[in-house]
């Protein structure tokens, strides 16, 4: 047996240090890398955490109670008798959509006005739900009539989608111009109300938004051309679907069923019924009539095409001057008493 023999022995050589500007080079490098990495988790952990909080609204959605709501400032003004006092303060309690108009939100205070709301959402823990409400010609010169011109609305709606994109942690629920589709057939102004709401989704859409579109409610259009009207604008990509019952009267269980038929002839879509003065029912007459109670509280129901119900229009907020109120979205101590008359004063919290 041949022995192995033992492996040559080198002699040991001397390591050399590396220059100081090395060593900092690499220590650089190396905390650069780790910051590098720290930034990729912590990115794709803020994906993550805005992908779960990115569902759609449902059934114990709570949106704000926004402190600028108009029921909030009469309670707080001081004014008023003792039950329109208890009937400001039991609303402004209330969540409740937040209304941008150009008369009060303009294009120099929108944007700040989204952050603050966005700001509350945040503290209340709570979705944000905003109506925007500002097309050229508003409600074809009735009792809400306004709005700005195309330019000038473009600006306004790219503001408001501007500061939507800066809060991707918030739910953001949009009910984008109530009354515009359903009342383009009776204004004849269909293709122009189409395009108008086809750009401002556009500047609208961002993630964690969900957008309605009008969808009339169940005694006014049937559901075939209410349907036809909301699959004109299509971008279904970037819209939830539609809203129904907004500033009106109608029974929940009423807006169900139309919000179902709608949405079969549109091949699937989802919505949400505006239950904020429902509470009665309706009579017939659209502008403050009489005898109207606050509905359900929102997030109270849904099914697989509602996704839930929500106040939209802020109950105490006249639809006009008509019987008796106030100009379209004033404050109207008279009505808010009317609507809460069933309600226990000391509700408010």
């Amino acid at each position: 047996m041949t022995a192995l023999s033992a492996p040559p022995q080198r002699s040991p050589r001397r390591r050399r240090r590396l220059p100081a500007w090395a060593i900092v080079t690499i220590v650089v490098a190396g905390l650069l890398a780790c910051i590098a990495a720290l930034g990729v988790v912590g990115w794709i952990a803020s994906q993550a955490l805005l992908a779960l909080g990115a569902s759609p609204p449902g059934v114990g959605t709570r949106i704000v109670a926004p402190d600028e709501s108009k029921a909030a400032q009469a309670a707080a003004s001081g004014t008023g008798t003792p039950g329109e006092h208890d009937a400001a303060a039991y609303l402004a309690a209330q969540p409740t959509a937040y209304w941008l108009t150009p008369e009060l939100d303009g294009i120099d205070e929108v944007q700040d006005r989204v952050l603050h709301l966005e700001s509350e959402a945040r503290t209340q823990s709570a979705s944000l739900a905003i109506v925007v409400y500002g097309l050229p010609g508003r409600d074809c010169g009735n009792h809400s009539a306004g709005g700005l011109d195309e330019p000038a609305y473009q600006q306004w709606t790219q503001k408001i989608g501007d500061a939507l994109r800066t809060a991707g942690d918030v739910r953001k629920i949009v009910v984008l111009e109530p009354d515009s589709l359903a009342l383009a057939p009776q204004c004849g102004n269909v293709d122009e109300r189409v395009s108008e709401l086809r750009d401002a989704i556009e500047r609208l859409a961002s993630i964690n938004t969900w957008i309605y579109l009008d969808g009339g409610h169940s005694d006014w259009l049937p559901p075939d051309q209410m349907a036809s009207l909301i699959a004109q604008v299509g971008e279904r990509d970037k819209i939830r679907g539609f809203a129904t019952n907004v500033s009106n009267y109608q029974w929940s269980y009423n807006e169900f069923a139309y919000a179902h038929k709608v949405s079969d002839a549109l091949g699937g879509s989802h919505a949400i019924v505006d239950s904020s003065r429902n509470g009665a029912g309706p009579t017939g007459d659209w502008c403050n009539p009489p005898g109207r109670l606050v509905g359900e509280a929102g997030g109270t129901y849904g099914d697989d095409v509602v996704d839930t119900n929500l106040w939209i229009k802020p109950p105490g907020e006249s639809d006009g001057a008509c019987n008796g109120g106030p100009p379209a979205g004033e404050w109207w101590a008279t009505g808010a008493v009317g609507l809460t008359r069933e309600v226990d004063p000391g509700a408010a919290k």
